[in-house]
């Protein structure tokens, strides 16, 4: 008799647990979007700058750089 006690008593601490870490995480959640309508609100994200004539140039200097790096690798 007391063993049908102790797994209903089991049960209503399995659902009590269950139903605070389902809390706690929607609030979470919450919580996080918040967060990030605030810091996109004042912080907000620049928008990425069209290449110019010198993205070229900074093409080549780094293929330059990558073909030198090869070269002295070679050498040893």
């Amino acid at each position: 008799m007391e063993d049908v006690n102790l797994i209903g008593e089991s049960l209503k601490f399995m659902v009590l647990g269950m139903v605070v870490v389902f809390s706690f995480l929607i609030i979470l959640v919450q919580v996080v979007k918040l967060q990030a309508k605030i810091i996109n609100k004042y912080f907000p994200e620049e928008t990425p700058k069209a290449p110019t004539s010198s993205g070229q140039s900074d093409e080549s200097q780094r293929i330059a750089a990558i073909i030198a790096a090869v070269t002295e690798f070679r050498k040893k």
